[in-house]
C-alpha cells in the first residue's frame, strides 16, 4: 500500500536490532485517517470472505482491529496478555514470545467471543517472527473458528513470520513489507506487490 510505505519512508525511524519504531502513527499515537485507508484495503483484499468477527491481540493492534472491524461491520475481540478479576476462567489460552518486550505472555480469549462459527479476520500491526500471530492461530484453531485471512500493517520481509504464515496455506495480507532497512542511513526498502494499492 503506496500510502503506508511513504508515511513509514517520512516518519519511521530504523533502530539497531532491526527495530523499526512507528509509534508517531501506528503504535503509540495513532493516524485514524490512515487506519480508515488501511481497513478500505483489506476490505478491497478480503472482499467475498464471510467474515463475521476481527480478532487481535493487546495491545498495539487494537487500534487498527477497530477500525478494520467498523469497516467491516463485525465486533473485533482481542486476545488479552493477563488474567483480571472481571475475566470469566473459562477461556482459551495459548503462550505467546514477544518479539518487542522479549518475554512469554500467556494469552487468552473467553469461550464466549470465538467460537465454532465464527469466521475471523486477524489484525496486527506488526508481523516479525510470527509468534504472536502462531499464537492467536492456535486460539482460533482451538475454538474451532475459521481463519478467513490476516491483515498486518508492517511485515519484516527480512524475518521468517510471513513466510511461516503463507506455509500454512492462509491469504496473508501486509500492506507494507520491509526488505531491508539500515540503522545507520535510516534506508527502508520494501518489497513490490503488485495485486495492491
Amino acid at each position: 500500500m503506496k500510502l503506508l510505505e511513504e508515511r513509514i519512508q517520512k516518519d519511521g525511524i530504523v533502530r539497531e536490532g532491526n527495530v523499526l519504531k512507528v509509534d508517531s502513527f501506528i503504535n503509540h499515537q495513532m493516524d485514524i485517517p490512515l487506519f480508515r485507508e488501511m481497513a478500505k484495503e483489506w476490505k478491497r483484499l478480503f472482499a467475498g470472505k464471510p467474515i463475521n468477527k476481527v480478532l487481535t491481540i493487546e495491545a498495539s493492534g487494537i487500534g487498527i482491529a477497530a477500525v478494520v472491524a467498523s469497516e467491516f461491520n463485525v465486533p473485533v475481540v482481542f486476545a488479552k496478555k493477563s488474567m483480571s478479576i472481571n475475566l470469566d476462567y473459562d477461556n482459551y489460552e495459548t503462550k505467546i514470545q514477544s518479539f518487542t518486550h522479549k518475554k512469554i505472555y500467556n494469552v487468552i480469549v473467553s469461550k464466549k467471543f470465538l467460537t465454532a462459527e465464527d469466521h475471523v479476520l486477524i489484525i496486527d500491526d506488526f508481523l516479525a517472527n510470527g509468534c504472536a500471530l502462531m499464537g492467536l492461530l492456535d486460539l482460533a484453531k482451538e475454538a474451532g473458528a475459521t481463519v478467513e485471512g490476516i491483515g498486518i500493517a508492517v511485515e519484516k520481509g527480512f524475518q521468517q513470520g510471513g513466510e511461516l504464515i503463507r506455509s500454512k496455506g492462509i491469504q496473508l495480507e501486509s500492506l507494507a513489507i520491509v526488505e531491508s532497512m539500515n540503522s545507520e542511513t535510516g534506508e527502508i526498502k520494501f518489497r513490490e506487490q503488485p495485486h495492491q494499492n
